[in-house]
């Protein structure tokens, strides 16, 4: 098998420049773990950089054509690739629980379910970089007080030092997508258990971005909480006006006194 064909239903847009391939596997740091798992290798042109580095590469890839080029052309490879759906398989039926960094070139239209898996699994997970459609990149990182700033920026930087690296041109891929691509990393914080209930805080979160015109006092109403918490002046701040702290602070509160 000489080359893969990118197929569209998968998002597949398989980078060609190997400088560019080599500088993402440099942004890992391999601090507290000695697994890398590569999602979506397609033809392992990031995937050769990770071989040479002093840890254990797996590679987890849905695409059959791409496994078969993968077994044909990395034997350091066998018996580590693994032919299944990031999304719904259990990884830790092969990782067993141990902690490992996620890497890659995302599918464009999978990558926030990607991002929302590791949290998920952010107990294991330390360490996470790789390439994403540019305005989700930023978003991921962007910081209180502009449009881009979301729930995905909050949930994100609850847990992890979220850093934007460089930007990718659409030429550097075949096929080349519309849009530009940008790298980024997210680094695990030392103290990365919230202080508060976490499903509450996701439930925050979600409900006063959906409504991100409204006052939080307003797009909180569903939380049935008491009239002495809603005259607290956060109340008053629309959701990409609070920190990722406020946001926890706010959960906190909620807890403490919803009726």
């Amino acid at each position: 098998m000489n080359q893969v064909r990118a197929k569209k239903h998968l998002g597949q847009h398989f980078l060609t420049d190997e400088s560019i391939a080599s500088a993402i596997a440099d942004t890992l740091n391999f601090e507290g773990y000695d697994t890398i798992l590569e999602i979506g290798p397609g033809m392992g042109v990031l995937t050769k950089y990770l071989l040479e580095k002093p840890t254990t590469t797996y590679v987890i890839e849905i695409d059959t054509d791409s496994v078969a080029y993968l077994n044909e052309h990395y034997p350091k490879l066998h018996g580590k690739i693994i032919c299944k759906d990031f999304l719904k398989y259990n990884i830790n039926e092969v990782l067993e629980e141990k902690p490992f960094a996620i890497i890659g070139n995302f599918p464009y239209n999978i990558s926030t379910q990607i991002v929302f898996r590791c949290l998920e699994l952010r107990h294991q997970v330390p360490e996470f970089s790789g390439m994403f459609q540019k305005e989700v990149a930023e978003r991921i990182c962007e910081k209180k007080g502009t449009k881009a700033y979301g729930i995905l920026s909050v949930l994100v930087q609850a847990f992890y030092e979220a850093e934007y690296l460089f930007t990718v041109e659409p030429e550097v891929f075949n096929p080349p997508p519309k849009v530009k691509s940008g790298v980024l990393r997210l680094r695990r914080k030392e103290n990365f258990t919230l202080p508060c209930n976490e499903k509450l805080f996701f439930s925050v979160v979600k409900t006063a971005f959906q409504q991100r015109r409204k006052t939080m006092r307003n797009s909180l109403k569903s939380f049935q909480l008491s009239d002495n918490l809603k005259e607290d002046t956060i109340f008053d701040l629309r959701p990409e006006q609070l920190t990722v702290e406020q946001f926890i602070t706010l959960t906190q509160k909620i807890e403490g006194n919803a009726v």
